[in-house]
């Protein structure tokens, strides 16, 4: 019999389906890091919220885990490099928290609008400063979202019926749904000139840490009030405390923070700002809906071997699981690149294709174009899995498309992915050598064998003599060892690709380097 640890508090509810299917279940919530390191090693699925760190340590306790399954959005607390190394599987709930999360923000723009904390404080201590507390009201303003995907949505729709204009940016929004929604779609620095009222619907990315910084707070209209029940880290804290003392920024409501828990704020001390201490997925119609829905994926994994909400796995039932998996780790892989090239630079994404030749053809597709797009979207968006990336595609007006081709090519078996945006459509190609080994094949038409390494480096050049003698000077002179190394051209003299896999990650100065480089189009370090 598997047995589950719960070490964090989740509803009664998910241990009644735990032991009603069969498995045994301990619920010790508060383990200290020690304690849990003790006896980790006996379970095969923990259950977390968000106060337990799964830690590589704690993962290299557990000998026996399969499973952990975090009851919420967010896996920030789980080392998911270091479990998906050892084989285990991390599942999250990424729909439990949508409404809650969203009705936290409208309430927070509500507190912010009509200084409620302070006014309620005030009354309290027997004062009665009905004149202190003058509010502003919501209806008319314009509200900022900054993300409109599946929570952000939900706070559009809120805010249109509080009769408010709402403006959104969201490179993955399109006309159509913005439409849909009431809102209007503008680009960031509309945005900033125009909002009463700014919210923050995003995941922490590379593209999205900070992306209220010093100089962009700056941009922001005068008097503008920010809410962010997102994520810390997406704001400057130290520019918004500056921001706020000025009187730029008239408030601001704050559920998350850059460090958390979040004790000790030079935020704390302004009267206007509104703190809590991450609420948003606070309520017990939350508590319940993510307990139930992480027992249910964790029992179905570990009786029958399905996998769903997998943020490093395809989800499959356990009889495809044999035969789709080298395939899904191929598109995952394929879309990957993709996706890290156009998010470098910097282009909304149109459409994804998919496409089957060969052997390929005459699998199951819905699992492996979902492991494609869920590769081609984490890069732009953060955690994006197999079962939710068909529907973050879908809200964002992504075309995507798959076909089969029973011709027969080059390979016993081909899988091409592309991605269109405004500017350019880039494909990749990529089959599997001795039945389960990834291998690229073919960049933008260019082909260019090489096997998927966990650190590279693309560079598109143009084809002229000397080239390949100064790029390799430029990685010999900063010590960067190179594994092995991949050239393709589309003609001589014409477009060329070279692809560098590395023993170490890159250092963000050497890739300044090597785009300094006469001839280089572009340059861009890839992890896998």
């Amino acid at each position: 019999m598997a047995k589950i640890l719960i070490s964090d508090k989740l509803s009664p509810a998910a241990v009644a389906i735990f032991e009603r299917r069969g498995l045994e279940v301990d619920f010790k919530p508060g383990l200290a890091p020690a304690e849990l390191r003790a006896i980790i090693g006996n379970y095969d699925g923990l259950a977390v919220r968000s106060a337990t760190k799964v830690t590589r340590e704690v993962l290299d306790a557990a000998p026996k885990l399969r499973v952990v399954g975090r009851a919420g959005i967010g896996v920030d607390n789980v080392d998911v490099t270091s479990a998906t190394a050892r084989g285990v599987v991390v599942m999250n709930t990424p729909y439990g928290n949508a409404i809650t999360t969203a009705e936290h923000a409208i309430a927070m723009m509500f507190a912010l609008a009509r200084q409620l904390p302070d006014a309620s404080t005030s009354t309290k201590a027997g004062k009665w400063e009905k004149n202190r507390f003058m509010g502003v009201e919501l209806f008319g303003k314009t509200l900022g979202l900054i993300g409109c995907g599946n929570i952000g949505s939900i706070v559009a729709d809120r805010a249109v019926g509080l009769k408010m204009k709402v403006v959104a940016f969201d490179p993955f929004l399109s006309e159509k749904r913005a439409v849909e929604l009431g809102v209007e779609k503008v680009e960031l620095e509309e945005l900033f000139s125009r909002a009463d009222f700014l919210t923050l619907h995003t995941p922490l990315t590379e593209q999205t840490k900070n992306i209220l910084s010093r100089e962009n707070i700056a941009k922001l209209r005068r008097g503008v009030r920010i809410i962010n029940c997102a994520r810390g880290g997406l704001v400057d804290e130290a520019a918004l405390y500056d921001a706020l003392k000025s009187g730029h920024v008239a408030g601001a409501a704050l559920d998350v923070f850059e460090t958390e828990p979040a004790t000790d704020s030079p935020l704390f001390a302004l009267e206007n700002v509104i703190c809590t201490p991450h609420l948003g997925a606070a309520t017990a119609e939350a508590q319940e809906n993510v307990a139930l829905q992480v027992a249910d994926q964790m029992a179905d994994f570990l009786l029958s071997g399905a996998v769903s909400n997998a943020i490093n796995m395809p989800s499959v039932t356990a009889e495809e699981a044999p035969r789709l998996k080298p395939y899904m780790e191929l598109a995952r892989l394929l879309g990957g690149m993709a996706g890290q090239l156009t998010a470098a630079g910097g282009d909304a994404i149109r459409a994804i294709r998919v496409e089957y030749e060969g052997h390929a053809a005459e699998l199951n597709h819905k699992p492996l174009t979902a492991a494609a797009l869920a590769g081609v979207l984490t890069p732009l968006m953060g955690a994006v899995n197999m079962v939710n990336a068909p529907v973050v595609a879908r809200e964002r007006g992504i075309d995507v498309a798959e076909t089969t081709h029973e011709r027969s090519g080059e390979y016993q078996t081909l899988l091409r992915v592309t991605v269109r945006t405004d500017r350019q459509e880039r494909a990749l190609e990529g089959t599997l050598i001795a039945n389960d080994k990834p291998r690229l094949v073919a960049i933008k038409g260019i082909s260019v064998e090489a096997d998927f390494a966990p650190h590279m480096l693309y560079v598109t050049n143009h084809d002229k003599p000397g080239f390949i003698g100064r790029f390799g000077m430029v990685l010999a002179d900063a010590g960067v060892n190179i594994a092995t190394f991949h050239l393709g051209r589309a003609a001589a003299g014409g477009d060329a690709i070279c692809l560098v896999s590395l023993d170490a990650p890159l250092p963000d100065a050497v890739l300044a380097e090597v785009r300094a480089l006469p001839l280089v189009v572009q340059a861009q370090k890839l992890a896998f």
